[in-house]
């Protein structure tokens, strides 16, 4: 099945990406293997160079890539100053070990640094770099404003303060670009911390201004004004969404446990149920309209299944290949690369081949017809400036030719 042009009809749903993310993202926290994490990591940077669009909010995965790096040192810099509680016979440096009192038994700074040590903290940074750069992929994939029109009505006002969150580090991040960008081209040094702290007031003078112009926006669309509902059907709906989201967690953190895997099933399920029927009588207390809802087709099924196959592919790993997920650091082995959970993480490649392709910049015509515009109202625009100009410099020549005359040097145009 070869992947359409996205246009406003066939763009992917905004919740498929998220799906697929946090798909990825369970399969990262069912392993410490480092090569499974690096292929996990190759995989959601695969898929996102192959779908983001331009938009700005979709150039925040290098943000989470940094990240996810700097989580991983800071990690490896604790273990090494503060020592890890994994033992260890190859002693790579002996560090001064501070002295400290018998209240602060279990905590050193200090001493001698065990390669089993720093092993055990690779890994776990690398499993919470991993986690990071999922999450970023789901911010550079899906549109913040495409997921909030999908949300229930329950959770519109929820709903926007999260994706005012959301939206907030990627346009951080493309307004710094564009300011070191300018300051390149006008012969100014763009890097060091002085070149930061001359940029970083003209990016939160622009954010104040955004968050001024989003608020006038929000406040002049009516945000926050509910309709009349009886006081049981609003305790009913308290209940019914407290206790539904209590049993999504119980019941996810028994299938994500090593145990609870009996109880967790039916719990999610019965929390789910409980939910969506709290989420659906709080959405009576919404007056808003929802224009051209959001899609979901066989492709968004295709994209969150292959996200929800990772991760069940490698829950179900864990049971019959632990050593291999879960490399040990004492003693210091190599870490090998399982056939079937790697295979299970190549599932994660489908929205790089069925997902819709975006339009990119300079693609012309057809490329703005993908991005879901039609051509007359392409056209329109471009049409009303040239008409525009030429209004005004035919009034401007009518107005020259009163005060002065005809130009006897001007000839007549030949048909």
């Amino acid at each position: 099945m070869s992947a359409p042009r996205a246009t406003r009809s066939t763009a992917l749903h905004a919740g498929a990406w998220w799906v697929w993310a946090l798909g990825l993202a369970t399969a990262a926290s069912r392993t410490t293997n480092p090569l499974l994490l690096a292929l996990l990591v190759g995989v959601a940077g695969y898929v996102v160079a192959a779908r983001r669009t331009e938009a700005p909010w979709a150039r925040s995965y290098g943000a989470f890539v940094k990240l996810g790096l700097v989580v991983l040192g800071i990690r490896l810099v604790f273990a090494f100053v503060l020592g890890s509680p994994i033992p260890g016979t190859h002693t790579l440096v002996t560090l001064p070990e501070l002295p400290l009192p018998d209240w602060a038994k279990g905590v050193r700074i200090g001493g001698r640094v065990t390669a089993e040590g720093m092993v055990f903290a690779l890994y776990d940074g690398l499993k919470l770099a991993t986690l990071l750069i999922c999450v970023g992929a789901a911010n550079a994939l899906a549109s913040p404003a495409r997921l909030l029109k999908s949300l229930p009505g329950a959770l519109y006002e929820a709903g926007v303060a999260v994706v005012v969150a959301m939206t907030f580090a990627p346009n951080l991040v493309a307004d710094v670009q564009r300011l070191r960008a300018a300051r390149r081209l006008r012969g100014r040094p763009d890097r060091g911390v002085k070149a930061l702290l001359q940029v970083g007031m003209p990016v939160l003078e622009g954010a104040l201004e955004r968050s001024v112009a989003l608020a006038a926006a929000m406040d002049a669309r009516g945000y926050g004004r509910t309709a009349q509902v009886p006081t049981a059907v609003r305790r009913l709906t308290t209940v019914l969404t407290l206790g539904g989201l209590l049993g999504v967690c119980a019941g996810s953190y028994g299938l994500l446990g090593d145990t609870g895997a009996g109880y967790g099933l039916p719990l999610l399920a019965v929390g789910l149920a409980a939910a969506l029927a709290g989420l659906w009588l709080g959405g009576r207390r919404s007056v808003r309209t929802r224009y051209r809802p959001e899609p979901w087709g066989v492709r968004a099924w295709l994209v969150s299944g292959s996200g929800i196959a990772v991760a069940a592919l490698m829950i179900a790993a864990n049971g019959y290949a632990p050593g291999a997920l879960h490399p040990p650091a004492v003693p210091l082995t190599a870490p090998v690369l399982p056939l079937w959970p790697a295979l299970s993480v190549l599932v994660g490649l489908v929205p790089a081949f069925v997902a819709p392709v975006p339009a990119r910049a300079g693609g012309g015509a057809s490329a703005g017809r993908s991005a879901g515009s039609t051509p007359s109202t392409s056209s329109t625009p471009s049409v009303t400036s040239v008409t525009s100009v030429t209004s005004v410099t035919s009034g401007a020549s009518a107005a020259s030719g009163r005060r002065s005359g005809p130009d006897p040097s001007m000839k007549e145009p030949t048909q």
